[in-house]
């Protein structure tokens, strides 16, 4: 019997965060976040989500609900194993629209690797043998607030702090200043200024830094301006990781050859689902550069999907999957646990290994086709 995509269920799906959610682009208070579901007539059920990301990506939780209509229709009667025929199926479709997408392919991936009967890692070809720990974020605000929160996140045991930026030099510089008093001199801290520094003065801002020994520094400038990153990243005392400006593999050459960067950060709703990030990470191994695995504001069956695929190269060394511990609950059934120091685990069910709720979906607004 043939292997056929026989229905499709889209669900809106929002959670409160338990406080703000701030970076330079503005503050969230809910995830805004789209579940897909694919059913097959050999009774596989694949589980997919999307964070869309409006200033990022240009979507939104009710334009991926309605896009993602139109891609099941594209989709059904498909074979879900030919994870190239539906990809271009729905690049056809629509133009962009990667979040959307990603979703469709995190569900069509959790298919066949159930289906090959091997944990969804495995099938991309990766092992389950590198500790992945994660980063907490520290939200923009008052530098008085931000050295309080990291210093709660130390406490709380993670061993890793990552800080959201984007105000001004003097502003920023005395807030990264008082989270290293706060959190002493050993833990490492990653800077994120989310394209909120204007690039005549980002170099000055990454040099005045410099003395709080930091990690990396994901997006200093806007993303339009890439074109100066190759001069900013040169003279930089910090590594440069781009965010914004790699959504896929042909940024990623892009960036590479202007040497505009030193790290990617991978996002699978920036390049539309793990089928067009594996084009990334070929990319970046080429050049011998190692990347992060990030993500929106998923839940935890997100992050299950970037776990299984953070373990498919050694080029991926950062992960960045904390967002499911801001939320007030938690629908996810299943998937990557976390542990004691921001240590995560993930199990070795066939597929992704995470599933949705039924009385959680029960509650969402849905449509199948």
């Amino acid at each position: 019997m043939n292997h056929l995509i026989n229905q499709i269920d889209i669900y809106q799906s929002p959670i409160k965060l338990k406080e703000p959610f701030v970076i330079s682009l503005g503050a969230m208070y809910h995830a805004q976040n789209v579940i897909v579901i694919i059913h097959t007539n050999q009774g596989i059920t694949g589980f997919g989500e999307c964070s869309p990301f409006m200033t990022i990506n240009g979507e939104s939780m009710e334009t991926c609900f309605i896009v993602g209509q139109y891609l099941a229709q594209v989709l059904k009667g498909k074979n879900p194993e030919n994870i190239e025929e539906c990809t271009h199926a729905m690049d056809k479709t629509i133009y962009g629209n990667s979040s959307i997408k990603s979703a469709f392919d995190m569900a069509l991936y959790d298919i066949s690797a159930q289906k090959a009967g091997v944990p969804l890692y495995q099938f991309l070809g990766g092992q389950n043998n590198k500790e992945m720990q994660i980063d907490y974020t520290v939200s923009l605000s008052n530098p008085e607030k931000m050295a309080a929160d990291a210093k709660r996140i130390v406490d709380n045991g993670f061993e890793i702090v990552k800080v959201k930026l984007g105000h001004s030099k003097e502003q920023d510089v005395e807030s990264i200043k008082k989270i290293r008093e706060a959190i002493g001199p050993k833990i490492p801290i990653r800077l994120d200024a989310n394209q909120g520094w204007k690039t005549e003065e980002a170099l000055d801002i990454l040099k005045a830094l410099t003395p709080y020994k930091i990690q990396h520094c994901e997006e200093p400038i806007p993303r339009w301006d890439y074109m100066a990153l190759p001069e900013i990243r040169r003279f930089s005392p910090i590594p440069i990781m781009a965010d914004e400006t790699c959504c896929d593999h042909i940024d990623a050459k892009r960036l590479i050859d202007l040497y505009a960067c030193d790290l990617i950060n991978i996002k699978l709703s920036k390049s539309g689902g793990i089928f067009k990030a594996l084009k990334i990470v070929e990319i970046a191994k080429a050049a011998k550069m190692h990347i992060q695995v990030g993500g929106f504001l998923e839940t935890r069956l997100g992050f299950t999907a970037a776990a299984h695929f953070a373990l498919s190269s050694k080029n991926i060394v950062y992960f960045d999957f904390d967002t499911p511990l801001m939320m007030e609950e938690d629908p996810v059934e299943g998937g990557i646990l976390y542990g004691e120091k921001g240590k995560i685990t993930i199990t070795d069910t066939p597929g992704l290994g995470a599933s949705i709720n039924e009385d959680f979906l029960l509650g969402l607004k849905k449509i199948s086709v």
